[in-house]
């Protein structure tokens, strides 16, 4: 039955020979990749609105010379991440970058700043588009954080691991859907604001004034429109994921991302100021925006629905970003290697998997607000911008070549740029909620640290003398005996059962009984003698009716007596109920025991099962 409902949810395994099937086209990859990043003009404008709008001071004019400065930032970081991909075909981005050419440290920095960015991308996007439904529909607000849960494990978790190319062909239609969308509303609104007798742009949109207290609301309004810069870095880490030729195909892909993306970004900061859009309580600007140029009707409920759809999808960028990034994490040793292991469908499933509980755990913790997440939000991603961007300087001073220094000063400029981004984010958005990401990203490096000493120490412990792998010379493994011991409540068939496995292995087995009480011990020894399965038997009292600590005492003495190449088996008799309830109705002593006799050494602890047919 389990098997069944597996396969309907996620779908037969795929071959090996597969892979190259899974492999994504650039129309596929652009829906694929720039969901998180088109996505982001639903909430990127209006969270800069939010902050100059929200001061009871001449700050909204400020909103047109933060967009442009935040649309020039793209062009620099597009052009960046373009040669970064080049660079890494193997995929990685920031991460791989940063370990040929800085160093672990900064390596780890940048893995940690994208794990912390990937995971609140989801949980962003999910939020945001739940919001989004709330615009049009107020009456489902009491259910937003179920809804969100529902919309993350329910669908984009189960499509993702269903595969590459089934979530592309899933999340394509909704993607560019909203693309005509969101183009049919700019171009629509242009021509109203250019035709229509009132101002342009009205007076009280373009209302400023300037003090020092007026420039920190300012770069607090930047570093919060700085979310749409988030997943412009997605493409150069799934570059293994494109079409041959990957890197050319991933450089186009960049190229369409970053331009549908500007046009969409300044186009709805300049209706925002058109239509002098405020903030409102569960209703979003764009929202706002869609019904002033439609009114509410069927085009309307399309942009909202479209919004709603890319919004939820523009986690899907995380889902395709982050498992691979882990992939090569797991296999340079910094996280658990199941993480880089594919799964039936060709994808990394355990890394979706954590992904989406991570995410999960996000939005419960905020309660899915969007505005309180987006606090958080950005601050990684231009920490391993400015990484990567540093560490392509130094690629291409080491590779050299007639162009390496134009190559070069363009890195630098991103480089700049996106560090003084970093610091303008972690000063004004610290006290809200930045300082939580500066916390997690140091605590990431220590987890990614110790990982890799557990298993470079499991490597020394694990790995074989050279001078034992030489086939002319024959390996010294010393025999020793082994001494089985049998744990027994009573002779039963399942003992039985258990014995004859146990004379099959040794010749020296030990029948081990804790009798509680010296009547009960008498009874099971007259039984053992009648019964006379050849096996001595040992009998010890336990009068505080411990069983476990007794039987763990007295394998702890044995071991101290036996010999250095000697070994100590314990087989545990076990009986398997036919109904999985059954098994609710008996102890687990067993399952203790082993549990606890697992960890001494030299001690091997085996489960005997005895299957019940009724």
């Amino acid at each position: 039955m389990m098997r069944l409902l597996r396969r309907l949810l996620i779908g037969k395994p795929l071959h090996n020979q597969e892979m190259a099937h899974e492999k994504l086209s650039k129309l596929k990859a652009l829906a694929i990749f720039s969901s998180d990043a088109l996505s982001s003009v639903a909430y990127g404008p209006e969270q800069i609105m939010i902050i100059l709008a929200a001061s009871q001071v001449m700050a909204y004019g400020y909103l047109g010379p933060v967009a442009l400065a935040i649309l020039v930032l793209l062009f620099i970081v597009t052009i960046s991440y373009v040669q970064v991909g080049k660079a890494n075909p193997g995929g990685g981005g920031s991460y791989s970058v940063a370990i040929h050419n800085l160093g672990e440290f900064p390596a780890l920095t940048a893995a940690a700043a994208l794990f912390a960015d990937y995971t609140l991308t989801v949980a962003v996007s999910v939020s945001a588009g739940t919001a989004a439904l709330m615009s049009a529909f107020p009456e489902l607000l009491p259910y937003e954080v179920p809804i969100d849960l529902v919309i993350l494990f329910g669908i984009l978790m189960l499509i993702n691991l269903r595969g590459i190319r089934e979530s592309s062909t899933t999340f394509v239609f909704p993607t560019y859907c909203f693309v005509f969308g969101i183009f049919a509303l700019l171009l629509t609104g242009f021509y109203q604001a250019l035709t229509q007798q009132a101002p342009v742009i009205p007076v009280e949109s373009l209302s400023k004034q300037w003090d020092w207290t007026m420039s920190f609301l300012i770069l607090r309004a930047f570093a919060n429109g700085c979310s749409s810069m988030t997943g412009v870095e997605a493409i150069s880490n799934g570059v293994p994921m494109f079409k041959a030729p990957a890197p050319r195909n991933a450089t186009i892909t960049t190229m369409w991302m970053s331009g549908i993306l500007g046009f969409m970004f300044i186009g709805i900061s300049f209706l925002i100021m058109h239509f002098h859009i405020l903030p409102q309580d569960g209703v979003t600007a764009l929202s706002q925006v869609a019904e002033d140029i439609f009114g509410r009707n069927w085009l309307y409920y399309y942009i909202q629905f479209t919004t709603m759809g890319v919004l939820y999808l523009a986690a899907n960028t995380s889902f395709n970003g982050l498992p691979p990034l882990l992939s090569i994490l797991a296999r340079d040793g910094y996280m658990p290697r199941y993480l880089g292991a594919r799964g039936e469908r060709l994808n990394f499933s355990n890394g979706i998997i954590l992904l989406s509980v991570v995410a999960g755990i996000l939005i419960v913790a905020f309660n899915g607000n969007t505005e309180h997440l987006i606090s958080l939000y950005a601050i990684g991603v231009f920490i391993s911008f400015t990484i990567a961007q540093t560490g392509m300087v130094v690629h291409w001073k080491r590779e050299g070549g007639h162009y390496w220094l134009p190559r070069a000063g363009i890195n630098a400029i991103g480089a700049v740029v996106t560090g003084i981004v970093v610091l303008i984010i972690g000063i004004t958005k610290f006290f809200y909620g930045a300082w939580i990401v500066l916390i997690f990203i140091p605590l990431m490096i220590t987890m990614f640290k110790k990982i890799r000493k557990h298993y470079d120490d499991m490597a020394d412990q694990l790995h074989l003398p050279m001078e034992e792998l030489n086939p002319a010379i024959a390996a010294k493994i010393f025999p020793g005996k082994n001494i089985v011991i049998v744990p027994i409540a009573s002779p039963t068939s399942v003992v039985a059962h258990t014995l004859k496995y146990a004379k099959s292995i040794s010749e020296e087995v030990i029948a081990l009984h804790i009798a509680t009480d010296e009547e009960t011990g008498q009874k099971i020894q007259e039984k053992w003698h009648n019964w006379n399965p050849g096996v001595q038997l040992i009998t010890l009292y336990s009068p505080y009716r411990l069983v476990i600590q007794p039987l763990i005492d007295y394998v702890s003495e044995l071991a101290e007596k036996k010999g250095p190449n000697d070994y100590i088996t314990v087989l545990i008799p076990e009986f398997e109920t036919r109904k999985w309830w059954h098994r609710l109705l008996h102890n687990q002593t067993g399952w203790i025991l082993r549990t606890l006799l697992i960890l001494k050494e030299n001690v091997i602890v085996t489960t005997i099962p005895f299957h019940l047919t009724k």
